[in-house]
C-alpha cells in the first residue's frame, strides 16, 4: 500500500513510520504545520509544532530513507480545533482538543488530502490496536473493523481515537499498538539510529505552549468579572471569567469567604449567561448517569431485554487516562444519543467531555463514543 506517515518530530511517529516501511509499504513522511506562529523550539515537554519538531521529522525521514514534505494545515487546525476549543469554553463546556484534532485534522483534513494524492492509508504513532481495514490490507473497508486499547495501557490513546469513526479508522495504521512499553519504543529508535530516541514527550495542550490554559482563554476571550457563588446563591468571591474554570477544580478558586463547614470547595458548574461559577462540596460532583450526543458507533449494539439497543456490563471512560467505570449503556442510533447508568458514581463529569464505551470479550474493544451533554 501507499502509506502517508504523519511525522510529528517525536519518537513515536518516527518508529511508526519505520515499522510501516519494514512491513513493505511505500511510505512517504509528512509533517503537519498546525500553527503559523511556531516557536523555534519547544519549552521542555510543553507544546509541539515548533520549527525544531519539523527539523526532527525531516531528520528522521532522511535516516529512514523516505520522501518528506511539510504540509500547512494551520488554517484547518485554527478553524476546526482552536476555534472549537474557545467556543466550547465560551459555552461553559469542557472540550478535549486532542479528540477534535484526531477527528477533524488527522482523520479528516490529512486523510482527505492523502486520498486525493493517491495514498491508501495514513500511519501515525498513536498507541492503539486495530483489526480489519488497512491493517488487514483492505484500506477503506469497514466490515470487520475493530478498535482496541493498546498493549501498553499506560500509553493507550484509543480514547481520543474513538471519535474518528469507522470510515477514518478503516484507512489508519497504528504500528505501535502492540508495543509493550514506551521504553521499548525508545530502545527501538536508538537501535535504528534515530536521534529523537530520547526526546521528551509533548504534554498539555499543544497550542498553549506555556501550559497556562486560563491565561490563553483570558487573552482570547477577554476579562469578564463575575461571582463565585454557592449552590444556594451566596456570593463567596469574584473571578475574571467563568471560562477559566472547569468542573471538579479545587485549586485557584480565589474564594474570599470560607465555607461555613470548613470543607474544601470545588467547581460544580459554570453559568455562561450569568457569568457565575458555582462551587460546592465534593459530594455534589458525583454523578450516577451519563448522557451523550453526536454518537459514533464502532460496533453494532446488542438487543437488550427491554427491546432497546446497547450493551450491559461494559465500562465507560470520560478522560484520556481516567478510571473506567462499569455501566449499562443504551444507545439510540437514530437520534445519535447515548445513556449510561453507572454502577459506581463518577466524579467531576462535565459537558463537552468525550465519553467512550469499552467492552467485548477482552473488555478493551471500543464500542462507541459520544460527547457528554
Amino acid at each position: 500500500m501507499r502509506v502517508l506517515a504523519a511525522l510529528s518530530g517525536g519518537v513515536d511517529s518516527a518508529v511508526a513510520a519505520a515499522r510501516a516501511a519494514d512491513a513493505g509499504h511505500d511510505v512517504v513522511g509528512v509533517h503537519m504545520a498546525l500553527t503559523r506562529n511556531r516557536a523555534q523550539t519547544r519549552s521542555g515537554s510543553r507544546g509541539c509544532c515548533s520549527i525544531e519538531d519539523a527539523s526532527d521529522a525531516r531528520w528522521a525521514a532522511e535516516i529512514l530513507g523516505i520522501p518528506f514534505y511539510v504540509w500547512d494545515l494551520s488554517e484547518q487546525f485554527e478553524e476546526r480545533v482552536v476555534a472549537d476549543f474557545l467556543a466550547e469554553y465560551r459555552a461553559g463546556r469542557t472540550p478535549n482538543p486532542c479528540v477534535r484534532c484526531n477527528e477533524r485534522v488527522k482523520f479528516d483534513a490529512l486523510l482527505e488530502r492523502a486520498l486525493a494524492l493517491g495514498f491508501d492509508a495514513v500511519a501515525t504513532g498513536h498507541y492503539a490496536r486495530l483489526t480489519g481495514g488497512a491493517t488487514s490490507g483492505r484500506p477503506g473497508r469497514t466490515a470487520g473493523l475493530s478498535l482496541f486499547r493498546a498493549a501498553d495501557t499506560a500509553k493507550d490513546q484509543s480514547y481520543v481515537l474513538a471519535v474518528s469513526g469507522r470510515e477514518g479508522l478503516s484507512r489508519a495504521l497504528f504500528p505501535l499498538g502492540d508495543v509493550p512499553s514506551k521504553a521499548a519504543v525508545r530502545a527501538e529508535a536508538a537501535t535504528r539510529g534515530l536521534p529523537v530516541a530520547s526526546k521528551p514527550d509533548s504534554y498539555d495542550i499543544c497550542f498553549v505552549a506555556d501550559g497556562d490554559t486560563r491565561g490563553f482563554l483570558t487573552r482570547s476571550l477577554g476579562v469578564r468579572e463575575g461571582a463565585l457563588v454557592s449552590p444556594d446563591g451566596e456570593v463567596l468571591g469574584t473571578h475574571d471569567g467563568y471560562f477559566g474554570f472547569t468542573v471538579g477544580q479545587r485549586k485557584g478558586l480565589g474564594l474570599t469567604r470560607p465555607a461555613p463547614d470548613g470543607r474544601p470547595r470545588y467547581v460544580i458548574e459554570t453559568r455562561p449567561r450569568s457569568n457565575e461559577v458555582v462551587v460546592g462540596p465534593e459530594e455534589l460532583l458525583r454523578r450516577s448517569a451519563v448522557d451523550g450526543s453526536a454518537l459514533v458507533l464502532l460496533a453494532e449494539p446488542a438487543r437488550l431485554d427491554d427491546g432497546g439497543a446497547g450493551w450491559p456490563d461494559v465500562t465507560v471512560q470520560v478522560r484520556a487516562h481516567g478510571r473506567p467505570v462499569p455501566a449499562d449503556v443504551v444507545v439510540a442510533p437514530g437520534s445519535g444519543t447515548l445513556h449510561a447508568d453507572l454502577h459506581q458514581p463518577l466524579r467531576g463529569l462535565a459537558a463537552g467531555q468525550s465519553v467512550v464505551v469499552y467492552g467485548g470479550e477482552s473488555g478493551n474493544q471500543v464500542l462507541a463514543q459520544a460527547t457528554v451533554a
